[in-house]
């Protein structure tokens, strides 16, 4: 740690000083707080100075710097130990607390918000809205209850007259979802001169209220040292805007203006009297309370002057007070006012982050840190009933410290077995008796006088306390020591307490000690028409003649809420904050050895040091140890197999080089300085992405196995099932085509089944297959002289392709219609006899195509003629002339064939000689509009096809017809 910082700012850790004296303790101290170290270690102990300076040591990128790191890695700071209280809680899932203890002005409350705010930084990554929704309520918290709960004194400016433990609890992943708050409030003053001069001009006219706080009774003996009216106006912003965070609706907010109204109302009443009666001075107050608490301005005047009694016999009668009895109920009521209202706001923060709907087998362990912000010792010129309550209140804390940090240390020692020389300390537990024991007690004597019927004073009581408690070493009176002037007779007693010795002036501690409010103050305040008012009044629904319980004293209950809380202190892994107060006149340069000597001793610093030093300041058992460290040695990493656990820790520290530095208890490990601590640390911390990533891989490697595991698997499977798939297609395939052959259609009729995708292609070609099955069952019946028919038929639908609607499909093909009879029954004879010459004289084999055509000429000229196609020529005769042979064209000279796609008859030849022949096909008597175009086109292409087939080779382009163009109808 020395090696953090500069020897120029002393030792960050008074653990490492030369000699444990206080003259060199508070030389270190001394020397830090003016080169601006305002804190330093004892171990895990901070010991903070308040600066009286705003120090820039508090930004994002100091936070950055404590950010998950070791206590000893970085200079003493606040942030060193909320961070190992975060881990602490984080790591091994345990509840922790940070103590913050010291004298008022020591700078206790800025300390526990700058842990609050690094918590709250350093948690929740994500940044969910329902966890920052957490964090502003629990950092708004603290604004609102400092208003209400902390006061100017004589010695702070920011004095905390109320104490404050607040959980935090975390879930599994370390952030925050809820708290709660325990306040422990003392004196019932606070935020009303703040109201006064923060408040706007339209507020307080509502509220009946000036800006000078002199103008009334409660505020007027501390305006002189109040805040200027600036300060007031941004602390007043601030306290609205965190009731606005935290879920205050406006109704309940002006409720709390009507209440802090009330109580400035209520001390500026004055009672005067005539001799008979007391009467109430002021009026116009009356009406304000009334106005302002929503009741009845008669009821008000009466609750403030007569008491109602029930008699033992059921008779309800009003007792009229005195005039010093009235002032009394009345600041009784004012006091109760302010009580029960900051009770009431700790309970609205409390039901807004208190955790909700939280299952531990469902969110996990709910861990939890606890940051205690309380009242510090205080040593007043004239000291009463509160300061007793406050130094008790940090006696118990002392002796929680002295508990945990020293008695507790050296005990773990003896029964560890660990050599240890005894270090003496001041147990002060002698005192926490003289207070708190039983029938013994200072409280118990208290108590005692308040139950007594009859007039006991307080003089009474210090004369049974200086009876029963004059033999105690802690406790004295002028009465039990008469020599000392310092006290007064029949008014001072002195405890000498661990912070030094205290003189309280015993006058109004009985009334401060019974507390009482007359019951007609609570059924004013529960018959209000204002809904939060009554809330905070339960107890006023009690008729008058009902008998209660008599309450417990403020002494008693105060007693027994510290009680409950140092139980629940310690029950929780403790961090500790020492704040001291360098000098009485807040300078940023004065140190105040004497002042600063004195708070060394009471806080017990100095055998802090020696424990410390002598001891170890870091110790576990060896299971844990082991469990976090063994991946450090080799011999222990993954799993040792030696006898023990404590075998394989000292092969860790042997590994190391640490013989020297630690000792073997009977459980547990310890290790004597931080350094070693460290290094183990930074080793691990080097070894464990090495650790990830060789996990990593083997989760990894057993992740692709089963992962191929499963891969096989699955494809064995899909192979196991593409197979009955195929199979089952197959069989279904076979069934439903079983019959075919003895169907008319041949199977047309069948629904093919859906085939898996890897058939799909293989689906194809069956029906292709199947197609050609069934055409040729079908070709099988056509009789041998109908098949030329059908081939041109063919070829004409695969060369017409559909662009023709009918083209004369659906009827028997003549073909050589002009030697047809029917179709020409004058000139079928001439026409025989002509083609009978014809054959013989160019020895064609066949005709292929004949008809009355009408020839269209470049004249647009149009002659009747007749078309004769062969195998060998195309003719174009002349009817009129015996059909004498106009033109002749041999057949493979024709190149392509071109039709149109509507219903006409217009056909062209195209030839290689580019002589395209067009003709108009004409209807016989056979049919007068039959489309004979796709019987043309049929026979040639059927003969084309023919003829390559015979000559088994691409037909000449010059012979073939290489193209079928379908033109346009017009």
């Amino acid at each position: 740690m020395a090696e953090l910082e500069g020897f120029e700012f002393g030792k960050s850790d008074f653990v490492l000083l030369d000699e444990v004296t206080m003259e060199q303790f508070l030389e270190n101290l001394k020397l830090r707080f003016e080169k601006g170290r305002i804190y330093t270690f004892i171990g895990e102990v901070v010991v903070s100075v308040n600066p009286y300076r705003q120090m820039d040591v508090y930004g994002k990128d100091a936070i950055d710097a404590y950010r998950g790191r070791e206590l000893y890695e970085n200079p003493p700071h606040l942030y060193a130990v909320a961070d190992a209280a975060y881990k602490a809680m984080k790591r091994r899932a345990k509840d922790t607390c940070i103590v913050i203890s010291g004298e008022s002005g020591a700078g206790k409350t800025e300390a526990s918000k700058y842990i609050m705010q690094y918590i709250a930084a350093i948690t929740n990554p994500s940044q969910r809205a329902e966890v920052e929704s957490v964090k502003n309520v629990l950092l708004k918290s603290n604004c609102v209850l400092e208003a209400f709960g902390n006061a100017k004194t004589n010695r702070n400016d920011n004095s905390s007259r109320f104490g404050k433990y607040m959980d935090i609890n975390f879930n599994f992943n370390g952030d925050p979802t809820g708290g709660h708050i325990n306040n422990y409030l003392l004196e019932k003053v606070g935020i009303i001169a703040q109201l006064l001069r923060g408040g706007s001009d339209e507020l307080l006219k509502s509220l009946h209220l000036s800006k000078d706080p002199t103008d009334y009774t409660y505020t007027s003996p501390g305006a002189s040292v109040s805040t200027s009216s600036s300060d007031d106006r941004s602390c007043h912003r601030a306290v609205m805007g965190a009731l606005k965070v935290i879920g205050f609706s406006e109704e309940e907010v002006s409720s709390v203006y009507k209440i802090l109204s009330t109580i400035l109302h209520l001390g500026n009443l004055h009672f005067e009297t005539d001799g008979e009666s007391v009467q109430v001075v002021g009026g116009d107050s009356v009406r304000h309370i009334s106005e302002l608490t929503d009741t009845e301005p008669e009821s008000v005047n009466k609750a403030l002057l007569y008491r109602t009694v029930a008699t033992g016999g059921g008779e309800v009668i009003e007792k009229g007070h005195s005039e010093q009895e009235a002032s009394y109920g009345r600041d009784a009521f004012a006091k109760a006012l302010y009580e029960r209202l900051f009770a009431w706001i700790v309970g609205r923060i409390n039901s807004v982050i208190e955790v909700k709907n939280y299952n531990p087998a469902l969110h996990g362990k709910n861990t939890v840190i606890g940051v205690l912000d309380i009242y510090g010792f205080e040593i007043f010129d004239n000291n009463s009933f509160e300061q007793f309550c406050i130094n008790y209140c940090n006696e118990k804390l002392q002796q929680l410290f002295i508990e945990l940090i020293l008695r507790q240390e050296q005990e773990e020692y003896h029964r560890e077995g660990i050599t240890w020389q005894h270090i003496d300390y001041f147990n002060n537990q002698i005192i926490v008796d003289l207070v708190e024991q039983p029938h013994k007690g200072i409280i118990s004597i208290l108590d005692e006088a308040c139950l007594t019927a009859g007039k006991v004073t307080d003089t009474v009581c210090l004369d049974s306390m200086n009876h029963k408690l004059g033999q105690h070493p802690h406790y004295t009176s002028r009465k039990l020591n008469p020599t000392d002037k310092s006290m007064e007779f029949h008014r001072h007693f002195r405890i000498r307490h661990y912070a030094g010795d205290v003189t309280y002036s015993v006058e109004g501690f009985l009334d401060k000690n019974k507390d009482p409010l007359f019951q007609d103050f609570k059924r004013l305040m529960y018959n209000s028409s204002d809904p939060v008012l009554k809330e905070m009044w339960p107890d006023g629904q009690l008729s008058i003649t009902e008998v209660t319980k008599r309450p417990l004293t403020a002494a008693t209950l105060f007693k027994n809420s510290i009680i409950a809380l140092v139980d629940k202190l310690a029950c929780k892994e403790p961090y500790y904050v020492r704040c001291i107060k360098p000098n009485e006149v807040k300078s940023p340069m004065l140190f105040d050895d004497a002042r600063c000597r004195h708070q060394v001793a009471y806080l017990g610093l100095l055998e802090n040091v020696r424990v410390r030093r002598a001891g170890f300041a870091y110790r576990q058992p060896y299971e844990r140890f082991l469990q976090r460290y063994k991946m450090t040695c080799e011999y222990t990493w993954p799993n040792h197999l030696m006898s023990s656990d404590r075998e394989a820790v000292e092969a860790i520290v042997v590994q190391h080089g640490f013989e020297g530095d630690v000792a073997y208890g009977h459980t547990k490990l310890f290790v004597r300085t931080p350094r070693s601590l460290f290094t183990l640390e930074q080793e691990r911390a080097a070894l464990i992405p090495i650790l990830v990533l060789f996990l990593q891989k083997v989760w990894r490697g057993a992740l692709a196995r089963m992962r191929c595991r499963q891969m096989r698997a699955i494809y064995k499977v899909m192979g196991c099932y593409k197979r009955y798939k195929v199979k089952a297609h197959f069989w279904e395939v076979e069934r439903r085509f079983a019959s075919v052959r003895n169907m008319t259609d041949y199977g047309k009729s069948v629904e093919w089944p859906t085939p898996p995708a890897a058939l799909m292609q293989f689906h194809k070609i069956t029906q292709h297959l199947h197609r050609r099955w069934r055409a040729r069952q079908i070709v099988k019946n056509i009789p041998p002289s109908d098949m030329a028919e059908v081939r041109a038929k063919v070829a004409a639908l695969g060369a017409l392709s559909g662009e023709r609607l009918d083209w004369g499909f659906n009827r028997a093909w003549e073909r050589d219609y002009l030697a047809n009879a029917r179709d020409c029954p004058l000139t079928s004879s001439n026409f025989v006899r002509i083609t009978k010459e014809l054959k013989n004289k160019d020895q064609y084999s066949q005709v292929l195509f004949s008809g009355f055509v009408r020839m269209l000429n470049w004249f647009n000229n149009t002659k009747d003629r007749a078309l004769l196609i062969t195998d060998k020529h195309i003719y174009r005769l002349e009817p009129k002339k015996h059909f004498k042979v106009q033109k002749r064209i041999p057949i493979e000279t024709v190149t392509s064939l071109s039709v149109s796609s509507g219903t006409d008859q217009m056909v062209v030849l195209h030839t290689v000689s580019q002589e395209d022949v067009l003709v108009y096909l004409q209807s016989g008597q056979l049919g007068p509009k039959q489309d004979r175009v796709g019987e043309l086109v049929g026979t040639l292409c059927d003969h084309f096809t023919r003829q390559n087939e015979a000559q088994c080779c691409v037909w000449p382009p010059r012979a073939c017809m290489t193209s079928l163009q379908c033109l346009g109808s017009s």
